[in-house]
């Protein structure tokens, strides 16, 4: 049986997690063991913070939304339930975009859910 040597998969392995280490501060960016620390801590706050990203921007369209209806002279709440009662089916995407951009369509949207 010959005899297995792994050492063109091992600097194949390392070379990689050292090229995704680029621009770690110091032996973060040199040394496999460290590097390998870093990238893999990365990796996991990457994975977990494209779910947080979600959470975060519903949040700022709930609070532009919020904002434009108090100048309306209505809730949040309230207003969101006249939305899904009339019918209108806008997300809170669109609905933040249109109040942040365009204030008077907003306000037009306010009127036509609140006119019931």
């Amino acid at each position: 049986m010959p005899r297995v040597k792994r050492g063109i998969l091992t600097k194949k392995r390392h070379k990689r997690v050292l090229k995704a280490a680029k621009g770690y501060y110091g032996a973060r960016s040199r040394l496999f063991k460290s590097a390998n620390e870093a990238v893999n801590r990365g990796l996991n706050y990457a994975y977990r913070d494209r779910k947080v990203k979600k959470r975060e921007f519903r949040g700022m369209w709930i609070v532009r939304i919020n904002a434009a209806c108090r100048e309306n002279g209505v809730s949040y709440s309230k207003f969101m339930d006249a939305l899904n009662k009339k019918g209108i089916d806008l997300n809170r995407k669109v609905l933040s975009e249109i109040a942040f951009s365009d204030p008077s369509a907003f306000s037009g949207i306010v009127k036509e859910a609140l006119a019931a």
